[in-house]
């Protein structure tokens, strides 16, 4: 009964999706700020993301967040963007907001990732284009960037492996019924773009040396910043975040 409960229950071990309504109304601040709601069809499914556009942007940020909320919590702190004036497209998982249908498997999580992504990135030639993975979307941004070849791959408080972190959270599990495995430290000596790792020396869900291990593996320039007293759910309030970010991305078109 445990290795069932383990085996059919993982979706709700791993993904905490808030659902919102269809008619869920974004506001952002400023009120000048320009986005659009796109809908991705995916089969058995359709992914909602937000795409917030500047009016002569330098490039794009791909962003895929965590394993729980919505866009409504993941687009707090949009400005960044803005001010920066990059374009910035953000989308829910299966489930999550205003997505519908089902995850089901690692396979279709990729297979959506890319679905979202030949939507979007072909009108942005000439410009850079930056996947960033947050927590559960590093895995799945590092198997993206490895494909699709970025100019930047950002990995903010990434992990080895959903291996290793069931391992460590749930010892007693058996992870070889694991069905979503995520191996970012299998992938990412494939990545030919630049890395760069942000993480907090006080993350207690996903522990500094993850990010240490996957920048030894890395074959393309990797860069590791270590965030003084930032845990895993505010790293992104620190200066040291905002500014290393700001900076690499201003690199990539001056």
């Amino acid at each position: 009964m445990l290795l069932a409960y383990f085996y059919f229950g993982q979706e709700g071990l791993i993904f905490d999706p808030e659902p919102l309504s269809a008619d869920y109304r974004f506001e952002f601040r400023p009120a000048e700020q320009q986005f659009d709601e796109v809908y991705v069809p995916v089969p058995g499914g359709e992914l909602h993301a937000l795409h917030f556009r500047q009016p002569a942007p330098r490039g794009l940020v791909f962003f895929l967040h965590g394993n729980s909320g919505n866009l409504a919590t993941w687009t707090t702190h949009v400005d960044f963007y803005r001010r920066i004036n990059f374009d910035l497209f953000i989308l829910d998982y299966r489930g999550f907001g205003k997505s519908r249908g089902h995850i089901d498997g690692e396979a279709q999580l990729h297979a959506d990732v890319r679905a979202a992504w030949e939507q979007v990135a072909h009108g942005y030639a000439g410009k850079p284009v930056v996947i960033y993975g947050r927590s559960l979307g590093a895995g799945l941004a590092t198997r993206l960037a490895r494909d699709v070849h970025p100019a930047l791959l950002v990995l903010v408080t990434p992990y080895t492996s959903l291996v290793d972190l069931a391992q460590l959270h749930y010892p007693l599990a058996p992870v070889w019924l694991l069905k979503y495995r995520l191996r970012s430290d299998a992938l990412i000596g494939d990545v030919d773009s630049p890395v760069l790792l942000l993480h907090g020396d006080r993350d207690a869900l996903t522990p500094l040396a993850h990010a240490r291990q996957l920048r030894a593996l890395a074959r393309s320039p990797a860069q590791l910043l270590v965030v003084d007293g930032a845990g895993h759910h505010d790293i992104h309030e620190f200066p040291a975040f905002l500014e290393t970010l700001a900076g690499r991305l201003q690199e990539l078109a001056p």
